[in-house]
């Protein structure tokens, strides 16, 4: 198959001109242009970083790897391209993810689209901007440094009426150049499109219900797919060993069924409709081994530290342990962090067809070249035989059962020679995706008499892993299962944004029990969730107002900046103690702050973000309720101020259904939480009021997002609810019996006297 570039050169001469201008990998990341960030400087297998094309009606069309998954970014790139190349926002097209026409700019992931590809893309534009200009000044006479453009027509400064568009000067002609991107970029003041508030390009489709998701692809010939997985639902050990036996005479009075496919422990029916498929499925008696290995999750924190695991310490400085043996007071706390499920609304779906030996998967995968290089090898075909086109899915923000899908429907497809559709049962949405981790952390530390921290020492346990494989190949026994130990979970595990002197942290490395991967806001939210919560107790220990007492040990200017920021728009009131309520139903305010740290420790950082959370609590039924959200945030430049809000609000959105309701339940074989009655989530009435304030650097990288919203969310909810009742809370979710279960521990709520002075 030719080369990306070659297939994108292909496919746009259509017209009677144009121009493609690539950048040749590596992609560039200097210190000054990373914030001192480390990214990677290339992708394997990858020649070309970024590239557009310009056609000779003047219309733009940037290639991008990376997938839109809910961010917004395809919006963003847009508007950082028609920005560098002075064009309407509406000129700019953007095509994503597909492996017959994109550069391969590795997984979409940890909320860095921005942050890693906005420099290559812009580059790429700014090298076509300056490659059209030199045309010009040969067209019109005028010297290269004399001309503006505006919206795609270049004209003399002096002498306006000398001008030319982009598609005058391509037409009729072809340009291939790759470059290295070293033409100019625009300097920030400069910036007109990057910055504005601009609709997102995917929403009307959405809203007017056109055919833009994976679900919605129909081939001609099309059949429907339907698999049946191992009884004992997410959980990868035994996988490969479990089939006994399959009867297919138990479903040949199924009309329409086409066939049944049986590999390994990979077991599918195909049939001409969709209910067929279904009905072959429910009805098909598979007979399997049984296996009972998995904890006693109903135990939760016992089953986590009975889990074997491997020490490593990630951080130590000063004398951590003569810091702990002169504290006067000692404070230890326990933080625990269940399960939780990605929740997709709708189950996972792909489209497979096989065709003069060419393998075309409609996908809604966040990394199509991994998944181009796992179907072929999973079909044993040359990778070159294999196109990924994305279609966007249902959602996830981590990783939900899409690759699984599309890998089942590439199977599916081979066995009967036509395309095949493959859409997941609900159970099998939520039994097979790999959850987001249970994490277990405890802290110990304490201040002195002026109230500085003087020792910390953390440990964390992170049960999962950074990245689940797609099921069929340990199905298919293509591929044994190995656990092996993950690391993920030393993300955030150090508070990089605190100055403390006499700090250990040791992270807990081991090999998940699960099915896990990632899921938005990693093992950061757990481990930002217990330290913001320790923070607060410290200040109470010190008799300190929250918030000042993080000021205090805030070292990054822009970390102070956006705490005060939060507490400036909520109104904070100091509060060095919490003062006693009276009444049924109590409130209270608590405050928090992260970055999220993206990959291993230590990491590279994205937005920083601070939350002040307002809750009402019910001290007689336990029931809490956010009533209102306030949250800063500095994500460095800001592309597009909507869509940066809009990710702000999904994350509480989300951060507040996890940390009230959510909570994945197992038996001793197999996942629970087959249905929305098993795991609930919020509802509308659920959703606080939600204040933003964004802080605009400009002059600053622009930083991811996606994410960093969620990373503050548990500590300030769990400190508001203490500021409400006196009780602390550190498990998650904070359901009413674990409200109550705390206001019991808790004396001082207890008695509930009347608060002095109202």
């Amino acid at each position: 198959m030719p080369h990306p570039f070659e297939i994108a050169r292909r496919d746009l001469l259509k017209g009677t001109g144009l121009l493609l201008v690539s950048l040749a990998a590596p992609r560039f990341a200097d210190a000054a242009e990373t914030s001192g960030n480390a990214f990677p400087k290339s992708i394997p297998g990858n020649e070309v970083d970024s590239f557009i094309a310009i056609g000779a009606d003047g219309r733009v069309t940037a290639f991008s790897g990376r997938v839109e998954i809910g961010t917004g970014v395809k919006t963003a790139m847009g508007q950082i391209v028609a920005d560098e190349l002075d064009l309407a926002f509406d000129r700019v097209t953007m095509i994503l993810g597909d492996t017959a026409r994109t550069p391969n700019q590795g997984r979409t992931s940890a909320s860095a689209t921005i942050q890693k590809e906005a420099l290559p893309l812009r580059r790429a534009a700014a090298e076509a901007r300056q490659f059209l200009l030199r045309q010009a000044a040969e067209r019109l006479g005028v010297a290269a440094e004399d001309l503006s453009v505006e919206d795609g027509e270049i004209f003399a400064r002096r002498d306006p009426g000398k001008r030319v568009g982009y598609g005058d000067l391509i037409a009729g002609k072809r340009f291939a150049l790759r470059l290295p991107g070293t033409a100019p970029v625009k300097r920030p003041a400069d910036y007109k499109v990057v910055g504005q508030r601009i609709p997102r390009v995917d929403i009307p489709a959405k809203v007017f219900a056109e055919p833009v998701y994976v679900h919605d692809v129909r081939r001609a010939g099309m059949l429907h797919g339907r698999v049946v997985r191992p009884p004992h639902t997410g959980v990868e050990t035994p996988l490969g060993t479990l089939l006994v036996s399959v009867d297919e005479s138990s479903v040949a009075h199924v009309k329409g069924l086409v066939k049944v496919v049986v590999i390994g422990d990979f077991v599918g029916v195909v049939a001409e409709r969709e209910e067929q498929a279904i009905r072959a499925a429910h009805e098909l008696k598979v007979t399997w081994k049984p296996w009972s290995g998995l904890p006693d999750f109903s135990e939760l924190e016992k089953a986590v530290r009975a889990h074997p695991s491997k020490p490593r310490t990630i951080r130590r400085d000063g004398d951590i342990d003569s810091a702990m043996a002169g504290l006067a007071k000692p404070i230890k706390a326990t933080y625990l962090w269940p399960y939780h499920m990605h929740g997709s609304i709708g189950p996972s779906c792909a489209v497979a067809e096989i065709s003069d030996g060419q393998l075309t998967l409609w996908s809604a995968t966040r990394d199509p070249w991994a998944m181009r290089r796992d179907a072929a090898k999973l079909l044993e075909m040359p990778e070159e035989a294999v196109q990924v086109v994305w279609l966007e899915g249902s959602g996830s923000y981590g990783r939900n059962c899409t690759d699984d899908a599309t890998l089942d429907a590439a199977l599916l497809a081979r066995a009967v020679g036509r395309p095949v559709r493959v859409q997941l049962m609900r159970d099998q949405e939520q039994g097979w995706e790999p959850k987001g981790a249970a994490q277990l952390i405890d802290i110990s530390g304490g201040v002195d008499e002026t109230g500085r921290i003087v020792a910390y020492d953390v440990t964390t346990k992170f049960m999962g892993g950074a990245e689940a494989e797609a099921l069929a190949p340990y199905l298919t026994r293509a591929k044994p299962v190995k656990p092996s130990p993950r690391t993920t979970g030393d993300r955030n595990a150090a508070p990089p944004y605190y100055g403390l002197d006499n700090i250990r942290v040791t992270a807990l490395d081991l090999s998940p029990p699960i099915r896990t991967s990632l899921l938005r806001g990693v093992a950061s939210l757990p481990n930002s969730f217990a330290h913001e919560c320790f923070m607060d107790e410290l200040a109470a220990a010190a008799a300190v107002d929250p918030v000042e007492f993080r000021l205090r040990h805030l070292t990054d200017p822009r970390a102070i900046d956006v705490l005060k920021a939060a507490a400036d728009r909520a109104g904070w009131q100091p509060r060095p103690g919490r003062k006693q309520q009276a009444g049924k139903v109590v409130t209270g305010r608590g405050a928090s702050y992260a970055r999220y740290t993206h990959g291993e420790y230590p990491g590279y950082g994205a937005a920083y973000t601070a939350w002040v959370a307002e809750v009402a609590a019910d001290l007689d039924s336990g029931q809490v309720r956010v009533t209102r959200v306030v949250v800063a945030q500095d994500c460095g430049l800001i592309i597009n101020p909507r869509g940066v809000e809009q990710q702000i609000r999904g994350n509480v959105t989300q951060a507040v259904s996890r940390i009230l309701r959510e909570e994945v339940r197992f038996n001793q074989s197999a996942v629970t939480s087959l249905d929305w009655a098993a795991y609930p989530i919020a509802t509308f009435l659920d959703i606080p009021e939600i204040d933003i304030v964004l802080i605009d650097r400009p002059a600053e990288p622009a930083l991811g997002v996606g994410e960093s919203a969620i990373v503050p969310s548990a500590g300030a909810i769990a400190n508001a609810i203490y500021d409400a009742t006196g009780a602390r809370l550190r498990r998650v979710p904070f359901t009413a019996e674990r409200v109550k279960a705390g206001l019991v521990a808790s004396k001082e709520a207890l008695s509930r006297p009347a608060r002095a002075g109202g």
